[in-house]
């Protein structure tokens, strides 16, 4: 019901997606000090540098590079013609070139794979530091979770992102390359209904909630079968949205499973379940102050389109497939060793049966998308036809960072610092009883070297950006 959309805040129902500025067209460059990945993007036309039209060097160009995008794999469809293969010739040339700029302007010898793997190793971040965002500033433990992997490009980063959130599960579903086209054919249509209300949570309240929840229904229901979805394929899905009164946080808090014959009980029922939801999002509750209902919901969902399931059978054997062919690429060696060229199996995707099982470094390749397996994980094929990826190393500690300004761990850390600054006045916003803090956003968060030197100023509030580093 709130979200930030390229820096402005806005109050509006919708779905809760944090977007974040690390595909594949994201474009590389040097600013003098440090590497930058986006947030501008070479978009499909002209593309990264490898399509052959004359774009600039871009995320892909990086695993272009590193060995994680083959060109060899990839149709000939780039060129001005569309008819010639992806260029990786041209993307060694800028990154050479842009090596030696790096080299000359930091007085430090860097390497054109070395330098794309700084790019990679920022994006990973960036997109780490957004998951951080919708799990971490929420109250939930991101470690114990599956990291979901779709888009074309997602399967080459996602061993990266896992091991930069700590997590050690991957699945990447067997149609990962089109997930978003193929979860759009399925989709349930769904027509939503709100109205406010802003009465106190008791009996006559809930009476008038009901009330109007039926109204609403009635509507959502109507919209759906003028849509062509008989109105018994039509399910629905009541909410309240509730909040404290005296505060502006409200919180949905389903109405489905309340029993509407039994007030007192039902009054109960919604009050555990909002402080329940109110403690996880801000690990307290307001014992003993009143609840308000601020507004009813409702939600008419249709039947979407029609999904095979995956086959049910016994468990598959496992077994090792034999590689397609060998492939150098750049990575770190798993054990803790510095990132050097390793020689890494490639998989037809196409060629494997359910039960195939395949330790990294390696590289599964299909018609879709590029799957890259790093040192320390494997990957296992499901009789779904879902990859699981699984890492059997522990990652290995990462060594100081020292105190050379390295281009790459400046942009690294620049962000990892922002992030927390960022996430300190989440917790700051979700634990303070002032509604000053909590509604009004009215503070700042920083972070200061011993000697009060600033380091990273989250953009909280605006009129103290300019005064941070003085106070």
């Amino acid at each position: 019901f709130e979200t930030q959309v390229a820096g402005v805040r806005m109050r509006a129902p919708m779905m809760s997606i944090h977007t974040v500025a690390a595909g594949g067209g994201s474009i590389l460059r040097f600013d003098g000090a440090r590497l930058r990945v986006g947030p501008d993007s070479a978009g499909a036309h002209p593309g990264p540098a490898c399509y052959r039209r004359g774009g600039p060097l871009a995320v892909t160009d990086a695993n272009v590079l590193l060995g994680r995008v083959q060109p060899a794999s990839f149709p000939h469809v780039f060129g001005p013609d569309g008819r010639q293969p992806l260029d990786r010739n041209g993307v060694v040339t800028r990154f050479t070139a842009l090596a030696a700029e790096v080299s000359v302007a930091t007085g430090e010898p860097t390497t054109p794979e070395a330098l794309a793997a700084g790019f990679v190793r920022i994006a990973v971040q960036n997109m780490a530091n957004a998951i951080k965002r919708i799990s971490v500033a929420r109250g939930y433990d991101v470690t114990t979770y599956t990291l979901q992997c779709f888009g074309g490009a997602g399967g080459q980063h996602a061993c990266a992102v896992a091991d930069a959130l700590g997590m050690t599960r991957v699945f990447v579903h067997p149609l990962a390359g089109v997930l978003s086209a193929y979860g759009m054919g399925l989709a349930d249509p769904i027509a939503m209904r709100e109205a406010s209300l802003e009465l106190p949570l008791d009996g006559a309240g809930l009476l008038a909630a009901q009330q109007r929840l039926a109204e609403l229904a009635e509507t959502a229901r109507a919209e759906l079968q003028a849509q062509g979805h008989p109105s018994d394929s039509v399910t629905l899905h009541r909410q309240l949205h509730l909040r404290y009164q005296g505060t502006d946080t409200a919180l949905p808090v389903p109405l489905d499973d309340i029993t509407p014959s039994a007030p007192a009980s039902s009054l109960v029922a919604l009050q555990r379940a909002f402080e329940a939801a109110y403690v996880q999002r801000f690990a307290f509750a307001m014992e003993g102050r009143p609840l308000v209902i601020e507004a009813v919901a409702v939600e008419a969902v249709g039947q979407g389109g029609a999904q095979t399931p995956p086959p049910q059978g016994q468990p598959v054997a496992r077994y090792q497939p034999e590689a397609a062919g060998r492939v150098p690429l750049y990575a770190e060696g798993g054990d803790g060793d510095a990132a050097a060229w390793l020689d890494a199996a490639l998989y037809r995707r196409e060629q494997l049966r359910p039960g195939a099982w395949m330790a990294g470094p390696s590289i599964v390749a299909e018609a879709l998308a590029t799957t890259v397996v790093d040192p320390g994980w494997v990957a296992e094929l499901g009789a779904d036809g879902a990859l699981e990826l699984s890492r059997v190393r522990e990652r290995p500690r990462q060594a100081a960072a020292g105190t050379r300004a390295d281009p790459v761990m400046l942009e690294v850390f620049n962000n990892l610092f922002m992030n927390i600054a960022e996430q300190m006045g989440l917790r700051l916003q979700n634990t303070a009883y002032s509604v000053n803090i909590k509604e009004r956003l009215d503070f700042s968060c920083a972070l200061f070297s011993a000697a009060g030197d600033l380091i990273a100023n989250a953009p909280h509030m605006p009129v103290h950006l300019g005064s941070m580093s003085e106070s």
